[in-house]
């Protein structure tokens, strides 16, 4: 009989470890814990550039040499291209400018006024000043002043090389640089035809054919179908120059999903384009649909002028609606939890439906709301409250399965 009991008591002993080791594991599977995500909602288009674009062509006889990049500014009266005969004339005169711009820098630095002027002592301080503003104008992205640094910076080294006597001098080889220039001058010619820009604007040394038909007064009456037609092409007439662009203003057109109103009129996004590694500032200028809102037209408007942004018509666009960063909550794991409304008497006046997660704390199961700031394909993020105890918290157990919408 004593080895009876002791079997079943051993037995009963087991049965209840195996439960336990089973409904540990079991519930241990099923729940995820709640840490901190980090996404970043955006969509890619089609994006359509339009601007408020002028022809500029010229006689279409002889070879043109331009004096502005694209994207770059012109003033009324200022000479976008100069003409002339052939590219060898082009060829020279680039050499003259290269050659000119070496002698005055030499010039500078021989000058008996600098020299005689000139303490080591200053000289090293201006090298180390010129080497400051050389690295923050490139990081900054300022490669007109990077250049005017970069030459301070060689004048003041080289200034510095003369007056410790590790050189004698440049003079040789200013000699050798004028007599170089001489020769060329000899052989240059002066141009046949000047190009020069009636109105302030910007330029750009291309033309498409839809100069007249993507401006800013057209903008009510653009269509997606209008969208898809366009192409990225250039017209190859023997008499274009380029184009001016007028205003300060310009716009990409796209089409978009706007089923969930996401896209509203005056919020600010960033682009991304294929053809700038930097980010653009826009702003949502109109959103319309066409009788289905997963199909909207949306037009942003920008200001930012430079050479990547005048290369294309059309262009692959990522929209960035913004960074969001949250508790990373399972869509399978969403739930329903009716709550009572007591006013301030203590009455009861209704219920409300909120949205959140059952968690497991300890062996209790509790409802925590959660407050969804972005919605990814399978999950969401959640809104930390670290100053409210009925949200989700960082590092809860959040239950997957074996939960209905009761709790149960």
């Amino acid at each position: 009989m004593v080895k009876v009991l002791r079997n079943a008591v051993i037995v009963l002993f087991v049965v209840i470890f195996i439960s336990i080791v089973y409904n540990f594991r079991n519930r241990e599977s099923n729940t995820e814990s709640a840490l901190i995500s980090e996404a970043t909602a955006s969509i890619e288009f089609k994006g359509v550039f339009i601007r408020d674009e002028i022809p500029v062509t010229y006689s279409g006889n002889g070879v043109l040499s331009y004096n502005v990049s694209d994207g770059g500014k012109v003033g009324s009266g200022s000479v976008i291209a100069e003409v002339y005969s052939d590219e060898n004339q082009i060829v020279i005169n680039h050499q003259i400018e290269s050659l000119t711009k070496e002698l005055d820098i030499l010039e500078k630095i021989q000058n008996p006024g600098t020299l005689e002027s000139a303490q080591p002592s200053s000289v090293s301080a201006g090298i180390k000043e010129s080497y400051r503003n050389l690295i923050l104008c490139r990081d900054m992205g300022n490669y007109e002043a990077f250049s005017e640094s970069k030459e301070n910076l060689l004048v003041q080294m080289s200034t510095y090389q003369i007056i410790t006597n590790e050189v004698d001098g440049f003079e040789q080889q200013i000699s050798d640089l004028r007599s170089e220039l001489n020769q060329l001058t000899r052989q240059s010619s002066k141009s046949v035809e000047t190009v020069k820009s009636d109105r302030p604007a910007y330029f750009v040394s291309y033309c498409d054919g839809y100069e007249g038909e993507l401006t800013s007064k057209k903008l009510d009456s653009l269509t997606l179908d209008k969208i898809d037609e366009i192409k990225d092409e250039r017209k190859t007439d023997s008499n274009i120059v380029g184009k001016l662009v007028e205003g300060y203003h310009w716009y990409i057109a796209g089409e978009v999903d706007n089923s969930r109103k996401e896209y509203n009129i005056g919020s600010h996004v960033k682009l991304r384009l294929e053809s700038s590694a930097e980010y653009v500032d826009a702003v949502i200028y109109d959103v319309r649909d066409e009788g289905d809102p997963k199909r909207s037209l949306i037009i942003l408007e920008c200001s930012l002028f430079n050479y990547d942004l005048v290369q294309h018509r059309t262009e692959k666009i990522e929209l960035v609606m913004g960074d969001f960063r949250g508790l990373k909550v399972p869509r399978e794991a969403i739930r329903f939890d009716k709550q009572k409304v007591v006013d301030e008497n203590g009455k009861t006046s209704g219920e409300v439906s909120l949205k959140g997660v059952y968690i497991l704390k300890g062996e209790q199961i509790e409802f925590k709301k959660i407050d969804v700031i972005y919605e990814g394909s399978d999950y969401v993020l959640s809104k930390i409250h670290e100053d409210d105890s009925s949200y989700l918290a960082l590092y809860d157990d959040i239950m997957t399965e074996g939960v209905d919408q009761n709790g149960k």
